[in-house]
């Protein structure tokens, strides 16, 4: 028979599955699930009050509903038996974590629970654990914390230990009630084989897993008495490799997604690392460029370095044999889109729609019409914080060079050319700290829009390949899938065979280039002054508007503001 497996990439908005044949990676269908309550950030819906600032939930039953619509409605679209599949894996937006029951059950679905924020599902972009993770990282390099070298120098308020030490500050009831502190990415392999597994990709990155080991007791105790246990009651688990079989398929995942009790179920991933083998990116110095709604840098290395300001590198995060490591920018789609939504005139509105064509493709269009540097702008990539390399999720975003000449579509270009920048802050980053990058891949939605290639190329003076697969999480999961069901005997293997990608498709213009080394001087400059220097204003205007947000403010606040309880 002809074998075939399914990936699942659970993204920010949607979960969306991919069924591929196993011999050549041949995607035969596909199927897109929108998630009901989509990010949580504003109201909460079991109560409709307010949310303060930098708050993003999910409610999991929306990733139970993907397995139950997207991936029948896949296998239909293929129009293959489903008894011809002979594994299933995911991947996960991260660090997206929640808290559980012993069993899994999500705290959120506890009766008592439904009207608390902290019971839900924190999204990779909740940064209102900033606080906490200033205090982790001042700890850590005042005890001389061997551990904060491999995440360069700063743990973020995305990941695991800055979420949990909020919840236990802002909601001790919640904390209280959690037996199980787990990532998305392992509480969806948990529904499909019934099997608790923590997958070494996720441990590393976002949980401070080195060595095998987590923080110490004793360094948890001084954060917070109460969070002494933390790393050894709700996080302690064996580890799992990634490609292994979690388990086997249970006959209730069976009945809600279409396919056949007792298949391999891989263990979880997360999005970015587990499009490497999709992209066939897997070698040392070969940079993927995950492009979405955020971006992840992730890259394969044979010897392990202290690199300042990224994510994490981890032995065996991306592929066994290798160092992985990861770096990252908080906002980059996101940035498009924000500035789409609420800073684009309802002119350009209607010219799109009179041009039958998306209001991006429009200002695209015209930006690149529009000569390098003709704009007299520089932008800072931070409306949702730095996550590499300042690692400071209370910086924001900056336009300079305003003026009332100034055109949307010269802003959306310089907010394009800004996450470039970032990209090449990063790259040079890598390549200072003796970790070199040889090539670059791109994958992701953005990998479609023909100025944003070219503007990166022109950036980072470097041809970019692209991955071939339209939805290349998915694909990089179906292909652990085979792998956990016995097809290939490791991932590099079954990358060879199923993965796909297009070589050097965007090539540097050198004169655009030169142009843009010199405005990324000015970005760099900024950069500095406003991350690093004595320029703080930043800091200060997040702190003056979070005080507006504060009960004791005395200002009239339209509708209740929530955090912990509920109150």
């Amino acid at each position: 028979m002809t074998a075939y497996t399914v990936g699942v990439d659970f993204g920010t908005l949607s979960g969306r599955a991919v069924v591929v044949r196993v011999s050549d990676g041949e995607e035969m269908g596909s199927a897109v699930h929108e998630y009901e309550h989509g990010v949580i950030e504003r109201t909460l819906p079991a109560t409709g009050k307010r949310l303060r600032p930098d708050w993003a939930l999910q409610d999991p039953a929306d990733y139970v509903a993907v397995l139950r619509t997207a991936v029948p409605e896949a296998v239909a679209a293929a129009g293959i038996d489903p008894g011809d599949v002979i594994g299933i894996a995911t991947d996960f937006t991260a660090c997206t974590v929640l808290p559980a029951l012993a069993d899994g059950t999500p705290l959120c679905q506890l009766a008592a629970f439904t009207g608390r924020p902290h019971a839900y599902a924190k999204l990779w972009k909740h940064h209102a654990a900033q606080p906490q993770a200033d205090r982790i990282n001042e700890l850590a390099h005042r005890r001389g914390e061997p551990w904060i070298d491999r995440y360069g120098g700063k743990i973020s308020s995305e990941w695991q230990f800055a979420k949990a030490l909020q919840v236990l500050e802002e909601d001790p009831e919640v904390y209280a009630r959690t037996e199980r502190w787990i990532e998305a990415a392992d509480w969806i392999i948990w529904q499909l084989c019934g099997v608790e597994t923590r997958n070494a990709c996720t441990a590393g990155y976002k949980g401070i897993l080195q060595d095998g080991e987590y923080p110490s007791a004793d360094y948890l105790a001084e954060l917070n008495p109460a969070f002494e246990d933390f790393a050894s009651t709700r996080l302690a688990h064996p580890i799992s490799a990634l490609g292994e079989r979690a388990g086997g398929l249970t006959a209730e995942a069976a009945s809600w997604t279409g396919l056949p009790e007792g298949i391999a179920v891989a263990v979880g991933n997360v999005d970015a690392h587990v499009t490497s083998p999709a992209a066939r990116a897997v070698g040392p110095g070969q940079m993927l460029l995950v492009m979405g709604t955020s971006t992840c840098h992730v890259m394969n290395s044979s010897s392990r370095a202290a690199v300042p300001g990224i994510c994490g590198v981890v032995d065996g995060g991306i592929l066994a044999g290798l160092y992985g490591y990861e770096a990252g920018q908080s906002g980059v789609g996101d940035i498009f889109g924000w500035f789409v939504d609420n800073g684009v005139p309802p002119y350009v509105h209607d010219q799109a729609r009179e041009s039958g064509v998306s209001v991006h493709d429009l200002l695209s269009q015209e930006a690149a019409a529009q000569p390098v540097g003709g704009h007299g702008l520089i932008a800072l990539d931070w409306q949702s914080g730095n996550r590499s390399v300042l690692v400071d999720h209370h910086l924001s975003g900056v336009i300079a060079g305003l003026t009332l000449a100034t055109r949307p579509f010269e802003i959306y270009k310089a907010l394009i050319e800004a996450t470039a920048f970032g990209t090449r802050k990063i790259v040079e980053t890598f390549e200072a700290a003796g970790v070199p990058v040889t090539e670059f891949v791109a994958a992701g939605g953005l990998k479609r829009n023909p100025l944003v290639m070219q503007i990166y190329a022109d950036v980072l003076r470097r041809p970019i390949s692209v991955a071939s697969s339209e939805q290349a999480p998915a694909l990089g999961s179906a292909i652990h899938a085979a792998v956990a069901a016995g097809a290939y005997p490791d991932v590099a293997t079954a990358s060879e065979a199923m993965g796909r990608v297009e070589k050097d498709v965007w090539q540097p213009n050198s004169p655009d280039a030169d142009v843009y080394d010199r405005l990324y001087a000015e970005y760099a400059e900024l950069h500095d002054y406003f991350g690093l220097g004595a320029g703080k204003a930043l800091h200060r205007l997040r702190a003056i508007r979070d005080e507006a947000f504060r009960p004791s403010s005395g200002r009239e606040v339209s509708g209740s503001v929530v955090s912990g309880a509920g109150e």
